[in-house]
C-alpha cells in the first residue's frame, strides 16, 4: 500500500471516529438512547454499573479484535483496534454539545451520524464495533 492510500484510509477512519462520537455523545447518550452491538452493551453497562463507557468499549471489544485477527488478518485487527481506541478516547476527552432533547430528532440524527461514522471507518479498512467484525 502506498503512502497516499494509507493517508486516505487514515482520514476516513478519523472522520468515522468523529462522526460516530458525535452521534453517540451529541445525541444518544444525552437523550438516554442505547445503540446496538458492543457499543450498546457498553452503554448499558455504563448506565447500570456507572463504569466509564470508554473503558467498557475497549474491554468488551477485545474478543472481537482477536476474532478479526484470526479471520480477516493482522492488518485489519490492528486498524480496528486503533479505531476502537480512537473512538473510546474521543468519547472520553472531546466535549460534544447536547444537540437536541427531542427523541425523534435524536433517533434520526444519532443514527445518521453513527451510520456515517461506521461507513467511513469501513471505507478506511477498519471497524468501530466488534459486532461488525462478526
Amino acid at each position: 500500500m502506498n503512502l497516499r492510500a494509507a493517508a486516505r484510509d487514515c482520514t476516513f477512519v478519523i472522520f468515522g471516529i468523529l462522526s460516530a462520537a458525535m452521534g453517540l455523545k451529541g445525541f444518544l447518550l444525552s437523550s438516554h438512547f442505547i445503540d446496538g452491538g458492543v457499543t450498546g452493551i457498553s452503554m448499558l453497562f455504563a448506565q447500570v454499573f456507572g463504569w466509564p463507557l470508554s473503558v467498557l468499549l475497549l474491554a468488551i471489544n477485545l474478543p472481537f479484535i482477536a476474532l478479526g485477527y484470526r479471520q480477516v488478518g493482522p492488518g485489519f485487527a490492528v486498524r480496528s483496534a486503533l479505531a476502537m481506541a480512537g473512538l473510546a478516547l474521543c468519547l472520553a476527552v472531546v466535549p460534544f454539545p447536547d444537540v437536541t432533547p427531542d427523541p425523534l430528532l435524536t433517533a434520526i440524527f444519532g443514527g445518521l451520524f453513527i451510520g456515517a461514522g461506521i461507513g467511513l471507518a469501513m471505507r478506511g479498512g477498519a471497524v468501530l464495533d466488534g459486532t461488525e467484525i462478526a
